[in-house]
């Protein structure tokens, strides 16, 4: 949430209540696939458009941008989404724009998109629920960076992660949630401040 409003229950600003609510956690979780089809599908996709993987990400990337500004034009809202984004981007527009410019930097280290995303489009949902549930921000630091440390843990055993990334990438990813800012979703700040430190370390991996 980027509102400067802090929501007690994000249900009663989702449009379409408990259903919408539920349906935006399912996309987010649902992003969890990215990855997969970027690096399984990618070159045959990129190739059926005649256009390179990179083409197409940022292809992609500018449609999203157009889409947002004409959704924004006219305020309105889709099933799932918060009351309060008919009047500003979309937490939706500004993940997708983030996993885009994931992509765009770090395309040749699956080992390191794999938890990047996964630590957004899991760990995102953990951390909201958690916070839903009233536990104090002490509690939702913790339980979040072990939750999502975990993540990297698992990419470290499927797509060969460096392990030591999850001590930090942990709380840096949770931390990144933190930020309540009207001018940029928290779908943004967690992936794009632990991809800066993602690309300062790629010299050391």
């Amino acid at each position: 949430m980027s509102d400067q409003v802090e929501l007690t229950d994000p249900v009663e600003h989702s449009v379409g209540g408990m259903y919408g609510h539920l349906f935006r956690r399912g996309f987010h979780v649902g992003m969890s696939i990215i990855p997969l089809v970027f690096y399984e599908y990618g070159e045959k996709l990129s190739d059926l458009v005649s256009l390179s993987e990179m083409q197409l990400v940022s292809v992609m990337i500018l449609t999203l941008v157009f889409a947002e500004a004409v959704r924004l034009k006219l305020g309105i809202t889709i099933f799932g989404q918060r009351d309060y984004e008919s009047k500003q981007v979309s937490a939706l527009a500004w993940g997708a724009f983030a996993v885009g410019m994931t992509f765009m930097t770090l395309s040749e280290y699956p080992e390191l998109v794999w938890p990047l995303i996964l630590s957004l489009s899991l760990g995102d949902p953990f951390v909201g629920e958690l916070r839903r549930k009233g536990l104090d921000s002490r509690r939702v630091f913790i339980f979040g960076s072990i939750f999502i440390a975990l993540i990297w843990v698992g990419t470290w055993h499927f797509v060969e992660t460096p392990i030591l990334l999850a001590v930090l990438m942990g709380p840096l990813c949770v931390a990144a949630e933190w930020p309540r800012l009207r001018w940029i979703d928290d779908n943004a700040t967690m992936l794009l401040i632990p991809l800066s430190a993602a690309i300062l370390l790629v010299p050391w991996l």
